[in-house]
């Protein structure tokens, strides 16, 4: 669900009410040449502060959309690691994401190692003809449909998406919420998007990565036909290391899936610690009652330094300013790596600070930036 008092707006030009973040207007100003160095995800710090060689440390990350709070997951001993999964540990892992997701049948459950791969998976799962993306977004979409051959279309207009919708052995996929300016649609709309991609005889993919938090999920509706749903571990449980994703399909995709996957697609210590954390309804209340408390905190850090700034996401917020790289460069001088993006120089994702001493080194660097 929204943040309470977040108002729905039918924006100008598009087909679908979305949850709209408060923002204040920030004067123009120079946009400096990007930088040298742009990683294609988040995270590479130590290579991107090699162009920053006097920055202070230890570097605070805010690149990736990850939580800083990490789930206290007990780790299997060595000798567990001996032996190859058994097939009841990857069962008890499949029931404990479906009852986690709303998933009605673990069968429709397929479990890999991140959503990344999964994401890479699915130009083999479904033999479409072609796809279509709303975006901008989430850049292994595209790259994953496109290295598999197949037609790549990308839109920005969700009504442009319905009608892409009706074209038969079409792949229609959206982030929701979305990454990096975190838009979010409603469950109802992609349902009636999911229908059209039934009739028609196409599919829609709804990536979820971020949901955990926000809500408005439609993983509910399967075993629908036309609908696959993306969920990630790593950045709702703050464990991006242990690799671990899921799709979410009726129960013939998914076995195809779990076929083209092969055996043992998770490792020991991902089977563990995913069923610890997912059974674990009580860690993720109070995990998303901080997320919550920070991420306000951070939307009201970037209003007083005077930032444009929208997002329902929750892990992270999206600056808009026309000097993004020079604020960029800015924190990356302060020991601060935040993440900009090539294909739009006015945009500047920012995460969660993981410690107090994080959060007063952003103040800091956003009170100096104001006083530039």
């Amino acid at each position: 669900m929204a943040d309470a008092g977040v108002r729905e707006k039918r924006q100008e030009g598009k087909g679908y009410p979305l949850q709209q973040a408060s923002a204040v207007s920030v004067s123009p100003a120079k946009t400096s040449s990007a930088p040298s160095y742009i990683p294609v995800h988040g995270g590479q710090v130590q290579k991107i502060m090699q162009m920053f060689a006097d920055a202070p440390q230890p570097f605070v990350d805010l690149s990736t959309g990850i939580s800083p709070f990490a789930y206290p997951a007990k780790l299997p001993d060595l000798f567990a690691l001996h032996t190859l999964p058994e097939e009841a540990e990857e069962a008890a892992l499949q029931h404990a994401a479906a009852t986690a997701y709303g998933v009605s049948d673990a069968r429709m459950v397929v479990a890999g190692g991140g959503s990344q791969s999964l994401i890479a998976l699915l130009p083999r799962v479904l033999k479409a003809e072609r796809a279509c993306i709303l975006g901008p977004t989430y850049s292994g979409h595209v790259q994953a449909w496109k290295q598999n051959g197949i037609s790549v279309s990308e839109v920005s207009d969700f009504a442009d998406l319905q009608l892409a919708a009706q074209q038969k052995n079409t792949v229609c996929v959206v982030c929701n919420p979305n990454n990096p300016d975190g838009r979010l649609i409603q469950a109802s709309h992609l349902l009636d998007l999911a229908h059209t991609c039934q009739t028609a005889g196409s599919w829609l993919v709804v990536d979820e990565a971020f949901a955990d938090i926000t809500g408005q999920s439609v993983a509910f509706a399967l075993p629908h036909p036309a609908l696959l749903v993306l969920r990630s571990f790593g950045k709702t449980y703050g464990l991006p290391g242990v690799r671990l994703g899921f799709l979410l399909a009726q129960p013939s995709i998914a076995a195809y899936a779990r076929d083209l996957l092969g055996s043992w697609p998770v490792s020991t210590i991902g089977l563990s610690v995913g069923c610890q954390a997912l059974q674990d309804r009580e860690w993720l209340r109070q995990a998303s009652i901080k997320l919550r408390t920070a991420s306000s905190r951070l939307k009201k850090l970037l209003t007083k330094a005077g930032l444009n700034h929208k997002g329902q996401a929750v892990l992270f917020e999206l600056v808009e300013c026309e000097q993004a790289t020079d604020l960029w460069q800015h924190l990356c001088q302060k020991g601060i790596v935040t993440r900009i993006f090539p294909y739009n120089a006015q945009w500047l994702r920012m995460g969660l600070p993981a410690s107090e001493q994080q959060w007063h080194r952003l103040e800091e660097a956003l009170q100096d930036w104001c006083a530039l």
